[in-house]
């Protein structure tokens, strides 16, 4: 039975081209003495959206976070900031999108209070999730509050394949006007580096085709390049070209960049948002940092 009663936000209108910018959280040992460096009563999310305006919420994938807390979170972030969550692993790995009715329903409880900051919501499915499941995922994304914004990770092989399979998962999501997550690990599994962080990066992340289709109003792409993200950084060129196709068609992307260990992500994201905005200025909600700017010149 569809989730109902739940309070939806309300969004403003895009006016014009934007381009949401985030990592995959907002705290890492390695970034506290450039953009996150701040006073002690400064909250660390209020010094990571000084400068970003999104992020990956990969807890609520593991948990929910107390009422507290996500209570804190809205506090703490600028107007403009648009959190994606991701959907418990309850419902997305354990239940495989059925009989969870009670599990979603106490998710979109849980971030009410988030209200208009509430971005994509991402299911993200496991390998094992086939064809077979497509079912399953139609009448899940049947049962969900119409007005929130989803996006779908898929990561079965037979979903890369421009076959049946991919077209019927195509037009169930473009249907539910539901985006469809693409997660570009090209640059991290052409480089060579067998350092223990590459090679878990590598043993985690998924080795598959990149498919840059937009099947809703927000594609969302996951990019992930090796430790040394200069090497990696050629393969942002065509999502460059891809975001000011969506974005001159009225589409609001999300783009989000990672490293294996995360220790340059910043820099990484700040790179693709000073060659896009070479194209379109101003498109892309992100405000750079001093030492970055000082430092842009030089990267290459």
């Amino acid at each position: 039975m569809p989730i109902k009663n739940v309070q939806i936000p309300s969004t403003s209108p895009i006016t014009s081209p934007r381009c949401y910018i985030g990592l995959t959280q907002w705290q890492h040992a390695a970034w506290q003495d450039n953009f996150l460096e701040r006073s002690s009563h400064v909250h660390v999310l209020q010094a990571y959206a000084r400068h970003f305006s999104s992020v990956e919420g990969n807890t609520t994938f593991y948990g929910l976070p107390k009422q507290s807390t996500v209570e804190q979170w809205y506090k703490e972030s600028s107007e403009q900031f648009r959190f994606c969550f991701k959907f418990p692993q309850e419902i997305s790995h354990h239940r495989q999108l059925t009989h969870c009715k009670n599990e979603t329903l106490q998710l979109f409880e849980r971030l009410a209070p988030l209200q208009e900051k509430l971005g994509l919501l991402c299911i993200q499915l496991p390998a094992a999730f086939g064809p077979d499941s497509l079912n399953n995922l139609e009448n899940y994304l049947k049962s969900l509050p119409a007005d929130w914004q989803y996006a779908v990770e898929i990561r079965h092989p037979e979903f890369f394949q421009k076959g049946k399979a991919e077209q019927q998962l195509n037009q169930l999501l473009v249907s539910h006007n539901c985006n469809r997550i693409s997660f570009d690990t090209r640059s991290l599994f052409a480089h060579p580096a067998d350092d223990v962080v590459s090679l878990k990066a590598k043993e985690h992340k998924p080795q598959l085709p990149v498919h840059a289709i937009s099947t809703g109003q927000s594609p969302m792409i996951r990019f992930i390049t090796p430790l040394d993200w200069k090497w990696g950084a050629p393969y942002l060129d065509p999502w460059i070209k891809k975001a000011i196709t969506w974005m001159q068609a009225g589409k609001t992307p999300y783009f989000f960049f990672h490293t294996p260990d995360n220790a340059e992500a910043p820099q990484l994201a700040a790179y693709f948002v000073e060659k896009l905005e070479a194209a379109l200025p101003g498109c892309c909600l992100f405000t750079p940092w001093r030492e970055q700017s000082r430092k842009q010149d030089t990267l290459f």
